[in-house]
Parts: structure tokens; sequence; C-alpha cells
């Protein structure tokens, strides 16, 4: 028996000293894996708030009652020389407004055929609330405020540019005697429009429309006939709001109809359903109780963030997460902000609404600046998925694939300037050749995007080639072989080569990579172990030299 005790220690001992030539992590290094993943999980805690949070504001619904509200002010039904997207000249535009615009706004008629009679409410398609009544504004240019050739002056007296503020005319004209003739200032806090021409100021001569069909009519009428359209318009917005009490959304329209200097109209609409009433129903209370646990956060990462600025001063802006770690913060302040006022500044739209519903409630400003708040917080969504990268770095892939980027980052510089500069030399071409002819090379701008589209494969060349049959082809091929054939190979090859470089470099050097498969096993036993799950070491040794005995 003493025999077999004295094996088995030296057993015991042997393995003991095979355990302790086995690479283990270093007592620094495993530290530091466990405050990442520490890190990590709170961050995975903080984005699934923020994803209920912004996905809680958004829904389905939002397209279908956009869709709804394009289908009776923008699609025609029945005769398409009345429809919005027809308008072609100012009859055009009275023709739409005293008829389908109209018909959309005053359902005289309820959904089991019973008659409205003008004090009921508008109810579109017997669910959207007409919120007040709906406002119609134009801006106007001066006369002489271009300069006509001096052979043309015995043909041409008058000349009206294209519309920009220091063009804008101001005076009072036609009748004179009431706000549709009188210049209206806009507020300070009223967006600019940006419309298929030209910006656009919020003031300009407006009126509203009456409660009633037929009055409506006989006023659009009226103005019509006294020449409120005159050359010198430029642009006409047509305002309203709508509730839908269903799906709590209100949907805000606007509908715009320039008329440029070359004549003609151009037509264009923006339709916002937007939720500007946050807290009605148990689940919004739900969302409320999300944002205030995203508000603090936002106030605890701000707090870490000072101290590592305190601690790093000029260090800290050398690291690119810290700066995404800003952007992320700033972003979350902004929105908290503007969720805040959107809050009390609906309120007091609504009493205002409430008090006299025959004026117009101006719910557009809410609802631009609630897309540009959604738009901030896609694009907060979007960096805070990229953030968790920072968490990962420590993956043997992850690092190959960011040393890849680090490494021939001065090689892409010197190939973007290469690729660019055929890239706009190209674009310029197209926008001198086909930019009279072409819609796709109407612009420079448009110029840029549908060379991307021909790189990707979306292109049209019959345009191209009908508008110069010479140039045409000639810009295509060429364009077609350098940029997709020679420089997007050239790309590739660079990142390719790069990668293998920095493959071979990791094989070569030891693998140096933290274990987290034996991190997590060391957890699970702990976990078994103080769940008596498990029997720890020691216990295992004291069974076994009790059964020896």
């Amino acid at each position: 028996m003493g025999k077999m005790q004295s094996w088995l220690a030296e057993q015991r001992l042997v393995q003991t000293s095979t355990r302790a030539v086995k690479p283990r992590i270093s007592y620094s290094k495993e530290v530091e894996v466990k405050t990442t993943l520490r890190e990590l999980v709170i961050y995975i805690i903080f984005l699934t708030n923020l994803c209920i949070v912004t996905f809680g504001m958004v829904n389905m619904e939002r397209y279908f009652l956009n869709r709804v509200m394009s289908y009776v002010f923008l699609e025609a039904s029945g005769d398409d020389s009345s429809g919005f997207s027809s308008i072609k000249s100012r009859a055009d535009f009275w023709r739409f407004a005293e008829g389908p615009l109209l018909d959309g706004l005053y359902w005289d008629k309820w959904y089991n055929n019973a008659t409205l009679t003008p004090e009921n409410k508008s109810y579109i398609y017997y669910e959207n609330l007409l919120l007040g009544v709906a406002q119609i504004r134009q801006l106007k240019v001066r006369n002489n405020t271009c300069t006509i050739y001096p052979y043309f002056h015995t043909f041409l007296e008058d000349c009206y540019s294209d519309y920009h503020y220091r063009a804008e005319d101001r005076s009072d004209f036609g009748l004179g005697n009431g706000p549709e003739w009188k210049y209206t200032l806009a507020s300070s806090l009223s967006p600019w429009y940006w419309g298929s021409m030209n910006f656009y100021s919020g003031g300009g001569y407006m009126f509203t429309l009456p409660k009633s069909k037929q009055e409506s009519m006989e006023k659009l009428a009226f103005l019509r006939q006294n020449g409120w359209l005159t050359r010198g318009t430029r642009v006409v917005f047509i305002d309203f709001s709508t509730y839908n009490a269903n799906l709590n959304l209100f949907c805000v329209i606007k509908l715009v109809v320039e008329f440029p200097a070359t004549g003609g109209a151009v037509t264009s609409s923006h339709i916002y359903s937007v939720k500007l009433l946050r807290y009605v129903a148990y689940s919004d209370y739900f969302l409320a109780s999300c944002e205030i646990i995203f508000c603090l956060f936002i106030f605890t990462f701000i707090i870490q963030e000072a101290i590592k600025m305190v601690k790093l001063k000029k260090g800290y802006f050398r690291s690119a997460w810290n700066w995404l770690e800003l952007l992320l913060l700033g972003t979350s302040v902004l929105a908290i902000a503007f969720n805040i006022y959107r809050t009390v500044e609906v309120s007091l739209l609504m009493e205002e609404l409430l008090s006299d519903d025959h004026v117009y409630p101006d719910f557009y400003f809410l609802a631009f600046w609630q897309v540009r708040y959604n738009n901030m917080v896609a694009i907060n969504v979007f960096f805070a998925w990229i953030k968790i990268f920072k968490y990962v770095s420590f993956n043997k892939t992850m690092t190959q694939l960011s040393s890849t980027l680090s490494r021939c980052a001065k090689d892409l510089t010197g190939f973007a300037i290469m690729f660019f500069t055929i890239f706009f030399a190209y674009a310029q071409l197209g926008y001198l050749v086909f930019g009279s002819q072409v819609e796709e090379f109407s612009s420079f701008q448009n110029c840029i995007f549908t060379q991307f589209r021909i790189v990707l494969g979306d292109f049209n060349f019959d345009t191209i080639e009908s508008a110069n049959r010479v140039l045409g082809p000639i810009y295509f091929i060429t364009f077609v072989f350098f940029v997709f054939f020679v420089l997007l190979n050239v790309f590739l090859a660079i990142i390719n080569d790069t990668y293998s470089e920095v493959k071979a470099a990791f094989a070569a050097i030891p693998s140096q990579e933290l274990h987290l498969r034996d991190l997590f096993r060391q957890a699970y036993n702990k976990a078994l172990i103080m769940l008596r799950l498990k029997k720890t070491r020691m216990d295992r040794n004291a069974a076994e030299e009790s059964s020896e005995r």
C-alpha cells in the first residue's frame, strides 16, 4: 500500500510539473480581457436599449400612410390632365387647386354615405382628421432683376430672373386689400425650403382656405380671376396637416410647384408621417422608461470620457475610437434636447389649434426637424454598432483586418488621388457634352452619381449615344475600360497584396492571442462549483486518497 501511495504522489507531481510548463495567459492580459468583456457586456446593454428607443418611434404604418396621402393628392384619379404631377403651367395649377386638391381636402360624404355639413370636421379617407385649414403661399421676384442684351431692348421690356433672396418681391400687388396681396415675413425659426430649382425663404404672399369646400372654391376662383399668380411668381407652396388617431401619427404634407425662369412648371412634394405625441399608449410609457435609462447611460459615459480627457490630455484625441465616442455623445445629447423641445412645442401647437380651428397649424417646422432628428438618430445607431469593433479588437482576425487597412493607407491615398482625378475628368466631360440633352448628366452632381452607377452596371447607353453619336460611345468605352477594368482591379490588388503580407507576418510571430475559451471555461467551472454541481480539485484528490485507503 505504501508503494502504491508513493507512486500516486509521483504521478501527481508529474502532472503538476506538466501543467506548469503549459503556457498560460499572463495575469495582466487576463485582467485586460476580463475588463474588455465587462465593458462589452455593458455596451451591449446600452446598444439594446438604444435600439429599443430608436425602433420604438418608427413603424411600418408610416409608409402606408404616406402612400395613402400620395394616392389622394399626387396621383390623378380619372382625368390625368388635372393631377398634381401633370402641372406644366399656371393654368394647370389652378385646374389642380380647384379640382383634385379641394376634393382631397374636403370629404363631404361619410363612409356610410351620410352627408357631412361644413361644421363637421374633414376626415380624409374617413380616418385622417384635417387639422385646421390649408395654407397656400407664393414667392415672387421683382421685374428688371436680370440684364437684357441691348439689341433686344426694343422687343423685351420685362425681365424676371430666377429666384434668389435679393431679387425677392415684397411689395403689395393686385387688389392689395388682403393678406394674400401683402408680403408676410417669415418667422425666425421657419426653415428654408430646398426645391428642385432653388432655395426658398419662409415668407411670402399667403392665405388660408375656408372650412367649407364651396367657399374655398369661390376664393380660389376669385384669386385666379384677379391675377394672383404673375410672371414674377417663382414658387407656390400648399401646406396642410392631418392626424390619424388609430396610429397616433401626424401627416404633414407640402406640395410645391416651381415656375422657373425658363417657363413651365416643376412639381415636387414632401409627405412626412411623424409621431409627435410620444406618450399615449402603455407601450409608449415603456419606451419612456427606456429613454430615461438611455439618458443615464449618456450621463455616465460623459463622466467617463471627461475623466479620460483629464488623464490623457492631448493623447486622448489621438485615438479614432475617442473621436467616435465624442460623436456618439454629441448626437445623443442633441437628440435628448430635441425630444424635450418637441414635446413642449407640440403641446403649445395643440392648444392653439384647439382654441381656433380656422387657422393653419404649422406642424411643418416640427416635422422637418423630426425627420432631421430621425436621420441623426439613424447615424447614431450606425456608429454605435461600429463601435462594437473596439471591444473585439483583441481577436486575431480583427487585428489582421485593422493592420491591413492601416498598412495600405498610404498606397490607397495615392490610388485615390489618381482615381478621382480620372473620375472627375470624365464627369466634367460628360457634363459638358451631354448636360443639355441627358437628364442623368444635367448637373455635375448628377454626372458623379451616374458614373458610379455605370461602374455598378446600371446605365442607359442609348441616351448617351443619341446625345452625341461620336463622343458618346468614346466616352462610355474609355470610361469603362480605365475605371472599371484598370483602376478597380488596381484597388483590389493593393488590398489583396497587403492582406497577404499581414497574414504572413502574423504567421511568423508567435501567437499571443488571448484564449477566450479558457476564460469562459474557467467562469463556467466556477459557476458549477458554486452551484455544487461539480467538485473542486482538492475534493477530487481527497476522494481519490480515501478510496485508495
